[in-house]
């Protein structure tokens, strides 16, 4: 299948990273802004407290004074946005690298599952098996999550195009294993796994979808292999990634030295924070 370019590439897209080195050498268009970084990680975050909201996933108190929606690691993630033809954020989702998190300081060993008798060991078993298979093949581990889109996109190819960026990210940044929690609610799950998601599997034996009473709604745990996309969308997924080295990234600083100490602490840090958002994925309906 062909893509035609200038109808999948109509949104604007622009990337946040992280504090990481050598961006300028796999993006052409990098640019070191900590105020618009700033602008556009509050932006994402009114849109995913509004769309998170509405949908009756999260409550008022939840929020931030201003309406924000925060993930203990925005700041050290990779944000993918798009933006409407005014310039404002009509979608978003999250890709955090968590190769030197242990288990119970990633967002999966948050979910109802992780605290289930009969399943929360099983998951952790499978999660481990992922994380040993990426270092196995010197790819990354990572978590996908925040994914929401606003009442104009939904429905539309923008969410199957968001799902194959992220695909083209972790591929351009070496390759990685993800896991993610996503919610059945408009379908978010089946758009994953249409992709190339798959169900969480422990030993062979799939793990269950099951009721999120914090989020209320019903959600299961994918993987994801950035290197076996649906054969159906490889193309798709090659055009994103050719498209990718030429996004707007925009970087709050270059180097921080001891990123991988930091994140650790900081995310040790944050575990006991106000509820963050989990790794929620709610996009269309």
């Amino acid at each position: 299948m062909r893509v035609d370019a200038g109808e999948f590439w109509s949104a604007r897209t622009i990337l946040l990273a992280p504090p990481l080195q050598e961006l300028t050498e796999t993006f052409q268009s990098v640019q070191v802004d900590r105020a618009q970084h700033g602008w556009f990680l509050s932006q994402i975050q009114r849109l995913r407290g509004r769309v998170y909201l509405e949908d009756g996933a999260i409550e008022a108190h939840q929020l931030t004074a201003d309406g924000r929606f925060v993930h203990p690691r925005d700041s050290i993630s990779w944000q993918l946005l798009v933006t409407d033809c005014y310039g404002k954020i009509s979608g978003c989702l999250r890709y955090s690298p968590s190769d030197h998190a242990s288990f119970h300081h990633l967002d999966v060993s948050r979910s109802a599952l992780a605290c289930s008798d009969k399943w929360g060991r099983r998951l952790r078993e499978a999660v481990e098996a992922r994380k040993a298979d990426a270092q196995r093949r010197e790819i990354s581990y990572a978590e996908l999550g925040g994914w929401a889109l606003t009442e104009q996109l939904r429905g539309t190819r923008e969410a199957l195009r968001m799902a194959m960026l992220v695909y083209a990210l972790a591929r351009t940044l070496g390759g990685a294993v993800a896991t993610t929690t996503a919610t059945t609610r408009h379908r978010s799950s089946t758009i994953l796994k249409k992709v190339g998601g798959a169900g969480l599997a422990a030993n062979g034996i799939e793990l269950p979808s099951y009721y999120d009473p914090q989020y209320k709604c019903e959600m299961e745990i994918l993987e994801f292999d950035s290197h076996c996309p649906n054969p159906k969308y490889k193309t798709w997924v090659d055009e994103c990634q050719k498209h990718l080295a030429t996004l707007p990234v925009i970087s709050a600083e270059t180097v921080r030295p001891g990123l991988d100490d930091l994140e650790e602490d900081f995310i040790a840090g944050s575990v006991h924070a106000a509820r963050g958002d989990a790794s929620l994925l709610t996009t269309t309906r």
